[in-house]
C-alpha cells in the first residue's frame, strides 16, 4: 500500500514539476505564452496518462503487455501534445 501511494504522489509531483517549466519560462521570455486553459489541458493530459499508466501497472501482470500498452499510451500522449502545440495533422482539434 505504501509503494502504491508513493507512485501516485510521484505522478502528481511529476505533473506539477512539468507544468512549472512553462510557468517559469513565461517569467523570462515572451516566447512562451500559456493561458489558464493551456495549463488545465496539459495538466489533464499528463495526469490522465500518468494515472492510466499506474492502472496498467497495477492490473496487467504480463510484462510484455504492460510495456506494449504503456508504449501505446505514451505515443498517443505525444501525438495529442504535438497536435495541440503545432497542429501537425491540421485538425480542428488544434484550432486549424
Amino acid at each position: 500500500m505504501v509503494m502504491q501511494n508513493k507512485r501516485l504522489t510521484g505522478i502528481v509531483l511529476g505533473v506539477a514539476l512539468l507544468l512549472l517549466i512553462p510557468l517559469v519560462a513565461m517569467l523570462f521570455t515572451d516566447e512562451v505564452n500559456w493561458d489558464l486553459p493551456d495549463f488545465v489541458v496539459m495538466g489533464t493530459l499528463l495526469l490522465g496518462t500518468g494515472l492510466l499508466c499506474e492502472f496498467v501497472l497495477r492490473k496487467v501482470r504480463n510484462m510484455n503487455y504492460r510495456i506494449g500498452i504503456i508504449a501505446v499510451m505514451l505515443v498517443a500522449l505525444f501525438l495529442i501534445w504535438a497536435e495541440l502545440a503545432v497542429g501537425i495533422f491540421g485538425s480542428p482539434f488544434a484550432g486549424s
